[in-house]
């Protein structure tokens, strides 16, 4: 079960749920132990039939984000984020690969995703998109030393990240876990 006080989990696992695709929601409750390192938890692996299986680290963001609402496609992450799915992906092998889901709590009149794959979840409107981790790592670039932080521009982002539906080969329908 997803940190079920993390809103953008929980509404990637109803969504997971709603398609009927398998998985496993990682207990995060502890970090996992490489030798003496430390390594930050996935918080999904899921296997759709048919398909490689996916070693997911969830980000939530709001769509658009700022104070104004001005921009979109944030997908700003944590170094030790990509360190630490590098390594999962590492552990697993070969079948398995990482995917960075950036869920998005649409919070204007605009969403990143068909009107037809937004998904509610408990009164609020959430949009999955997904980019695999090689394709992340290749065009991220530091922005914050402080807070150790990278993104890709915005233009790349779009490029590259797939829709949740069109990643997991869903058919839309209207989902919705309420």
């Amino acid at each position: 079960m997803a940190r079920p006080w993390n809103h953008y989990e929980a509404a990637f696992e109803a969504f997971l749920r709603s398609i009927r695709i398998p998985y496993v929601s990682v207990d995060e409750r502890r970090r996992a132990l490489l030798g003496d390192q430390s390594l930050k938890n996935l918080d999904f692996i899921v296997s759709p039939p048919d398909q490689i299986s996916w070693l997911i680290d969830v980000k939530g963001r709001k769509f658009p984000g700022g104070e104004e609402g001005r921009h979109y496609w944030k997908n700003w992450i944590q170094h030790e984020d990509l360190f630490s799915l590098e390594r999962w992906e590492q552990l697993f092998g070969g079948g398995f690969r990482g995917l960075l889901v950036f869920a998005y709590l649409l919070v204007r009149d605009r969403a990143p995703v068909p009107p037809s794959e937004i998904f509610d979840f408990r009164g609020q409107a959430y949009a999955f998109v997904g980019i695999e981790l090689d394709v992340y790592r290749r065009y991220a670039r530091p922005i914050s030393d402080r807070w150790d932080t990278v993104a890709m521009p915005a233009p790349r982002f779009r490029e590259h990240a797939q829709r949740a539906h069109a990643l997991f080969e869903v058919e839309v329908s209207s989902l919705s876990a309420d």
